[in-house]
C-alpha cells in the first residue's frame, strides 16, 4: 500500500526545498545583501572604466588595467577629502567625539530645544513643547542612535569588502552572466532569458544613474548652504554627503553629524544647518528621490514611497536600499513572462 502518490511527493518535494532554499537565503542574508551592493558598486564603476576603454590608446580590449586606474581616481580623491580634513581633525580630534557623544545627549534630554529656542527667537510655549516632545521620545531617540552607531560599525566592515568583491563583477561580470544564463535556462529559453538579463541590465544601469543624480543634488545643497553659512570646507563636506547619499539612513546621518560637528567646531551657524538639512531630508525622501527614481524606473513616485517605506518595515536599513531595485526587478520580469511562456510552448 503506498502511503503517497508520486504527484503528492512531488508536491511535498517542492515544499521541502523551497524551505530550504528560504532557511539558506535566511541564514546568508548578510553574504547576499554584501553582493548585492558589490553589483551595483560595480554598476556604479562600470561606466567610468568603458570610458577609460573607448578613449584609451593601449589595453583597449582589456578591462584589468583601466579598473585599476578607476580605483587609484577614487583612493585619491578619499585622500584629498582625508588631507583637507587632516590639519584641523589632528588638533580637535579630541574633542570631536566627545562634542558628538553631547550633542545626541542634548537631543534625547531635550536640552537642545532651549538653544534651539533661544537662537531662533522662539516663545518660551514653543521652547517647552518641543523639549517635552523630544523627552517623551527619548527611548526611540536611543534607539535610533545605538541603531545608527551598530549599522555605522556594520558599514565601515562592508566598506572594505564591497569594492573588492566588484572587481571580479567588473572584470568577468558578462562571462559570469552568461554562464548563469547557461545554467538556469534550457537550449530553448536561452534567447528569452538573455532578453531578460539585457532588460535587467539596463534596468539597474538606470537606477545607479537615479542615486547619482540624487548624490549630486545633496552635493549641491549641502555645499551651497555651508558656503552661505560660513562654514569650514564646505565642498569637501558636500562631497562626503553626496557620496553617503548612497547608503540608506545612515549615510545621511553620518552626513549631517560631520557637517554639524564641522560647525560647532568652527562656531559656524550649526543650528541653522541641521534645520536646513532636516527640510532637505524631508523634501529628498518625499518628493525628490521618489520623482527621480520613478522617472528612471517608469515606477510612479507614490509607488517608490510605499514601497521604501515597506521596505523599511521589512528588512530595515538593507530593506530601504534594496526595495526600488527589487520592484522594479519584479516589474521587468512580470513583463517578460509572456516571451518566456511563448518560449516554452515553442
Amino acid at each position: 500500500m503506498k502511503l503517497l502518490d508520486r504527484r503528492t511527493l512531488s508536491v511535498l518535494v517542492t515544499i521541502i526545498a523551497v524551505a530550504i532554499g528560504l532557511t539558506i537565503i535566511y541564514l546568508a542574508r548578510t553574504v547576499i545583501v554584501i553582493f548585492a551592493f558589490s553589483i551595483l558598486f560595480a554598476y556604479l564603476i562600470d561606466p567610468h572604466v568603458r570610458f577609460l576603454q573607448r578613449h584609451s590608446l593601449l589595453f583597449k580590449n582589456l578591462r584589468g588595467p583601466h579598473i585599476l586606474q578607476v580605483y587609484l581616481v577614487f583612493l585619491i580623491l578619499l585622500a584629498s577629502i582625508v588631507h583637507a580634513f587632516g590639519p584641523e581633525l589632528h588638533g580637535r580630534s579630541g574633542r570631536l567625539v566627545p562634542q558628538i557623544s553631547g550633542f545626541a545627549d542634548s537631543v534625547a534630554s531635550g536640552e537642545i530645544a532651549d538653544r534651539l529656542g533661544k537662537n531662533l527667537g522662539w516663545a518660551d510655549a514653543q521652547t517647552l513643547k518641543l523639549r517635552t516632545f523630544l523627552q517623551e521620545h527619548r527611548p526611540e531617540i536611543e534607539n535610533a542612535r545605538r541603531e545608527v552607531e551598530r549599522s555605522s560599525s556594520k558599514i565601515v566592515g562592508a566598506i572594505l569588502v564591497i569594492p573588492i568583491l566588484a572587481i571580479f563583477f567588473l572584470s568577468d561580470g558578462e562571462n559570469l552572466a552568461n554562464q548563469t544564463i547557461l545554467v538556469v535556462s534550457p537550449n530553448d529559453d536561452v534567447a528569452a532569458v538573455r532578453s531578460l538579463a539585457a532588460e535587467l541590465n539596463v534596468m539597474l544601469q538606470r537606477y545607479i544613474r537615479a542615486k547619482v543624480t540624487l548624490g549630486m543634488l545633496s552635493f549641491l545643497f549641502s555645499s551651497a548652504a555651508m558656503l552661505l553659512l560660513g562654514f569650514p570646507h564646505p565642498i569637501a563636506l558636500g562631497v562626503i554627503a553626496g557620496i553617503l547619499e548612497f547608503v540608506p539612513i545612515a549615510g545621511w546621518m553620518m552626513a549631517a553629524a560631520a557637517i554639524v560637528s564641522a560647525g560647532a567646531l568652527a562656531h559656524s551657524h550649526w543650528i541653522w544647518m541641521l534645520a536646513l538639512l532636516g527640510a532637505w531630508r524631508v523634501c529628498m525622501d518625499y518628493a525628490i528621490s521618489p520623482r527621480v527614481m520613478g522617472h528612471e524606473l517608469e515606477i510612479h513616485p507614490l509607488l517608490a514611497i510605499f514601497t521604501v517605506m515597506v521596505g523599511g518595515a521589512v528588512g530595515g536599513i538593507v530593506g530601504v536600499y534594496l526595495s526600488i531595485p527589487l520592484v522594479a526587478t519584479l516589474r521587468v520580469v512580470w513583463r517578460s513572462l509572456p516571451s518566456l511562456r511563448n518560449a516554452d510552448v515553442s
